[in-house]
């Protein structure tokens, strides 16, 4: 099969091939990138960016991020990575969370921020592509109106044709096991992406994609998860037993549906919300550092140590140097910068500015909650890894663990710590429908940004067929 000799031509061809009646055409343009600013030397791993058409008309470009494995990528999974939001950039969980680049924790002085290496990245053990969905995440951009539009099953669908397309361009790795992860708001859309590879699997679409199963990380599943925030409050020991035993009378269990409340439990909660106030709902026990994604608006020159007063404009607060926001807003300078995007191959006049997260984007939540996703990916077999740092104020464990138990399927391995160098690195249960269920103690909201060397053992095992 014949490979385009253009990125940008819309003339596509794919050759029915007799392994199948149904196919996906090829409409991808990647580049190896061997040098990114900011990082001192060539990457010591294989660095693809590049685009994928999405759509009838291909009017919505997908960009993506590839890593190669670093260890061996002919034989180790392959991994999609969402992140969440939705609307948050696949940047975010390649620097922030799983992959092999970080940005140096150091004060800014008006230079482009420095990447050094991570040693706990997930590529030590797997090859994964860091997918910018839905559009206007990222460097992803539409070229149509109708290519503009945002919601959950568009989400999926885009997804999928994406991973099809990729696969086809890059037909080395359609050998390999085949998991698809994310975290957050991203527990909404996988498990239906999930449902919808193998629905097409089973029709003969072509290429056949080798699924062996999915993860989720503090993942929105019911949209009913911030009515475990009071329980698991009341457990951290941040509300007292009196608040929690009269939210529980005058509530009677919703703390979410505001209509139904009536005057003494709306009382109740407003008084959890000034308990929980001045709180870092992402992890209880970070700082709560206040940062604004409006970098752009630095003024790029020469600076002391101490700031001038022109430095910054009004609308930009810094989080002070020992906050976990402060990479936040180093990556948004360096991913704003033009010879990153330059070396990331990014189109010109595509996107403006770069955001970590787009949340202001109409999105059209049309898929109500993912549990008959679930319940039907259960059935099929397919392997999954439900996992939740134990400090989330926002997605409780509590919430993942009673949506879990819900299933009702049997346990065949029952709760137990798991370790990490000889210490228990948190709690886990195995059903018998092949879900493993794993709390990462210490771990917040985005697990791997908060314990990296638990969660890269736990993916490492789960992956590798071998318990927790």
């Amino acid at each position: 099969m014949a490979r385009f000799s253009s990125c940008y031509g819309k003339e596509l061809f794919f050759v029915l091939l007799l392994l199948s009646y149904l196919s996906f055409q090829v409409a991808t343009c990647g580049s190896i990138v061997k040098f990114l600013p900011g990082f001192n030397g060539p990457l010591p791993f294989l660095l693809e960016t590049g685009y994928v058409g999405v759509g009838e008309e291909e009017d919505v470009q997908v960009f993506y991020y590839f890593i190669e494995s670093e260890n061996n990528p002919k034989e180790d999974p392959l991994m999609l990575w969402l992140t969440g939001g939705p609307g948050c950039s696949a940047l975010s969980g390649l620097v922030f969370e799983i992959g092999p680049l970080e940005f140096k924790k150091e004060e800014y002085n008006g230079s482009l921020p420095n990447l050094i290496l991570k040693p706990h990245s997930w590529t030590k053990v797997s090859s994964i592509i860091f997918v910018d969905l839905p559009v206007f995440t990222g460097f992803t951009y539409a070229t149509t109106n109708s290519g503009s539009q945002r919601s959950d099953s568009i989400l999926v669908h885009q997804t999928h044709q994406f991973f099809r397309k990729w696969l086809v361009d890059h037909p080395k790795f359609k050998s390999n096991e085949i998991y698809i992860g994310g975290d957050s708001y991203s527990g909404i859309p996988i498990p239906g992406i999930v449902q919808e590879i193998i629905q097409e699997n089973e029709k003969g679409v072509q290429p056949w994609i080798n699924l062996q199963g999915y993860l989720l990380g503090n993942a929105v599943a019911t949209r009913k998860e911030s009515n475990y925030r009071i329980p698991f409050a009341h457990g951290m020991g941040l509300i007292s037993d009196e608040l929690y035993d009269s939210l529980q009378i005058n509530c009677k269990g919703d703390y979410v549906n505001v209509e139904s409340r009536n005057i003494l439990c709306s009382r109740d909660i407003e008084l959890f919300e000034e308990a929980t106030s001045g709180l870092n709902s992402a992890h209880i026990l970070d700082p709560q550092c206040e940062w604004r994604d409006d970098t752009e608006k630095i003024l790029r020159r020469s600076l002391s140590k101490k700031y001038p007063s022109n430095f910054l404009t009004s609308n930009l607060r810094l989080p002070p140097l020992n906050c976990r926001s402060y990479p936040y807003f180093l990556c948004a300078v360096w991913a704003n910068d033009e010879s990153v995007r330059n070396a990331l191959h990014i189109r010109k006049g595509s996107m403006g500015k770069w955001h970590r997260c787009t949340f202001n984007i109409p999105h059209k939540k049309d898929i109500l909650n993912s549990y008959d996703y679930h319940v039907n990916l259960s059935r099929k077999g397919i392997r999954s890894l439900i996992y939740s740092g134990d400090h989330d104020l926002l997605v409780p464990f509590l919430a993942t663990q009673a949506w879990i138990r819900s299933l009702n399927y049997s346990i065949i391995d029952d709760w137990r710590q798991w370790y990490t160098n000889d210490q228990v690195a948190g709690y886990t249960r195995t059903y018998s429908n092949m879900m493993t269920f794993a709390t990462v103690k210490g771990g917040g909201h985005t697990a791997p940004e908060f314990q990296p060397k638990e969660c890269l053992d736990m993916y490492n095992r789960w992956i590798s067929n071998k318990a927790l």
